[in-house]
């Protein structure tokens, strides 16, 4: 079966929430003796570097790879409200890259033609000019509501209102695509709900994130107590506000419960503000080398998101490795998971702080949801076991 990838960002190396999505699907796909073709939007932030990667999985893969500048240009975004397009989307379509696929097109023949997330979209229309693959959206994400979110948190009114605009068009945007394919994987039950609700018409299933539980090995030994830690990509919005919130609100009452304890914030293109925050009891360690040797070294993750969708990669990656994860509901929106079992749910300050002390005060706790939580991944999450109903959908959709 030839299948054919379509995303935003290069997925090497798997080291944040999308490219860990995308890796695994290629990864447990070529297992079961697909054919995959990548082809990959580079932007300006973040760009890779091809020639550096290496990998056993890009090894066995044909790929495309198109540079592309998705900065925020004031003056484009200006002039953009008074088109009818979202300028979300509008920044990741050029017109070398639909030429570039274009080609790959016409020079191949695919049985499945696979768009990750809506930002890769613009590219539908060339897609079925020239081709006759059955089409699958996979949603990542419900984008305008990660962005109706952020309008309904923000305190400066004009801001406020852009970012409500800007939610208006993507929600415009991605309701009037999601008919337009043969299949829409949708990442998590909630996401499914919400896509229903957009009119969709088309078949739907919900693939929720998977991990190569291999990868995932827990050395007690080699994990401090009492540790808290907080992983994730700095430079996406939701994140850095929520951690803001801990940061401002909450974490200068946990300081004070245990002079040992320790709480570390990493993640890529750690913010500078971040930095000022760093203290005797507080480290800011920026980007990390090995996410998992890092998560292993700690005790308590804390997860507290106020704004975003989808399923969070990392939480499951945490769960993975025998944490005891604090999160919010927004955090754990879409996890088969149950508060006071293999998690536990904080919205507020005081409940973060009852659940931290809660911990600390009994280790057994954590440990005990830490194990449960890596018997709900192991249930879930596989990434072998997840390929292979995706390869059945697959199958389904060229017998049709």
């Amino acid at each position: 079966m030839k299948i054919l990838l379509i995303t935003k960002r290069v997925p090497f190396p798997p080291n944040s929430g999308y490219p860990i999505v995308v890796y695994n699907t290629m990864k447990g796909l070529l297992q079961l003796g697909a054919d995959i073709t990548l082809f990959s939007l580079n932007p300006s932030k973040g760009k890779i570097d091809i020639e550096e990667i290496s990998d056993p999985v890009f090894e066995q893969i044909k790929y495309h790879t198109v540079d592309l500048d998705t900065d925020v240009n004031v003056w484009s975004a200006f002039f953009n409200i008074f088109t009818n397009q979202s300028y979300n989307i509008s920044r990741f379509y050029s017109e070398e890259a639909a030429n570039q696929l274009e080609n790959i097109l016409r020079e191949n023949v695919f049985d499945i033609i696979q768009f990750e997330g809506l930002f890769v979209v613009p590219y539908l229309d060339i897609v079925k000019a020239n081709s006759n693959a059955k089409l699958i959206y996979r949603a990542h994400n419900i984008e305008f509501t990660m962005w109706e979110r952020l309008a309904h948190s923000e305190t400066f009114l004009l801001r406020r209102r852009y970012l409500a605009f800007l939610a208006q068009r993507l929600k415009a945007y991605e309701t009037e695509q999601i008919n337009r394919f043969h299949q829409i994987f949708a990442i998590s039950e909630p996401d499914r709900q919400s896509i229903l609700r957009f009119g969709c018409e088309v078949p739907m299933t919900v693939f929720p994130v998977a991990i190569d539980l291999e990868r995932y090995k827990v050395d007690k030994s080699k994990t401090s107590f009492p540790t808290l830690f907080h992983l994730g990509a700095m430079d996406w919005r939701p994140n850095q506000e929520g951690l803001e919130w801990f940061l401002d609100d909450i974490w200068p009452d946990i300081e004070k419960l245990n002079k040992d304890l320790r709480f570390y914030i990493a993640g890529k293109n750690m913010q500078k503000h971040f930095f000022e925050y760093d203290s005797d009891n507080l480290i800011v360690e920026g980007e990390v080398f090995d996410a998992v040797d890092f998560m292993n070294s700690k005790a308590i993750m804390i997860v507290p998101l106020i704004s975003g969708t989808g399923m969070r990669v990392k939480i499951i990656e945490g769960m993975a490795m025998k944490k005891c994860i604090i999160a919010t509901t927004t955090a754990a929106e879409g996890i088969n998971c149950k508060h006071g079992y293999d998690i536990l749910i904080a919205d507020s300050a005081d409940e973060f702080y009852r659940s931290i002390l809660q911990c600390i005060i009994n280790p057994k706790r954590w440990v005990e949801i830490g194990e449960n939580a890596r018997k709900t991944v192991e249930t879930d999450h596989g990434v072998y076991l997840i390929s292979a109903k995706m390869l059945e959908i697959y199958q389904q959709l060229i017998n049709a």
